[in-house]
């Protein structure tokens, strides 16, 4: 992502949580850090304290809460402050914050929309796969950052596979292959991923790898919650179970 001089701040959410001003990172206190992580997660909305204080400490009374919010906004110092704008009543993200998380979101949406690429918008690349490659927050385990954590595993999720059937389809296998792996790697678990990563390795002409994701799964499965793959990934590799004389 390109940061020109009216993107001074930057603030990172994938991966964990950084503050950047300019090209030196700011040090704030963690209870700073919680709340400029969810100004940026509202986007440009301006939030109430009201909300931002009852989100943020849920298990205290109200006054606490606005207490512990002011508290938070002070100890940001002047390298903080910078990227909110801070009301009476409202915060906001200042004007010349950037989000690392935006980008991302947007090139999900991007790849999942249809009519991305006719209105001139540029192809997906390994770029794009990762971008998409990077948990929300990790091991932040506040409510409301596991709640958006999930509903960006789960754009990424399906942006992935989406790329992994675009790229097999290009035959750009490698990158298919790729696409499909970071899926599964989020969660693996997840049939549609594990589908789209054996049908990549077939379209590819690699039986035995896609036959060898298969069993990985089918052992997994199996293991953590005592189920079988589906018939849909079943049939992909019905032909490949060959026992040699």
């Amino acid at each position: 992502m390109a940061h020109g001089p009216e993107s001074r701040i930057r603030i990172a959410v994938l991966g964990g949580f950084d503050l950047w001003v300019g090209d030196e990172p700011a040090e704030i206190p963690l209870s700073s850090e919680r709340v400029l992580a969810f100004i940026a997660l509202c986007s440009r909305a301006a939030v109430p304290r009201s909300l931002i204080a009852g989100t943020l400490w849920p298990d205290v009374p109200d006054r606490c809460a606005q207490a512990n919010l002011r508290s938070a906004l002070s100890r940001l110092r002047d390298t903080g402050k910078r990227a909110l704008d801070i009301g009476t009543s409202e915060v906001r993200l200042a004007r010349d914050a950037v989000v690392d998380f935006r980008y991302a979101t947007s090139l999900a949406q991007a790849v999942l929309d249809p009519t991305s690429t006719r209105n001139g918008t540029p192809g997906p690349t390994m770029a794009t796969v990762e971008a998409l490659a990077v948990d929300l927050l990790p091991g932040w385990y506040d409510d409301w950052a596991q709640l958006e954590a999930e509903r960006w595993r789960q754009l990424r999720l399906h942006a992935l596979e989406t790329l992994a059937k675009t790229f097999t389809a290009a035959e750009r296998y490698a990158e298919a292959v790729a696409a499909a792996r970071t899926a599964v790697h989020a969660d693996p678990l997840r049939e549609s991923s594990r589908i789209c990563l054996v049908r990549a390795h077939l379209a590819e002409g690699n039986p035995s790898e896609a036959l060898h994701e298969f069993r990985d799964y089918a052992r997994r499965l199996k293991a953590e919650l005592g189920l079988h793959p589906t018939p849909r990934l079943s049939r992909l590799v019905a032909d490949l179970h060959v026992v040699a004389p």
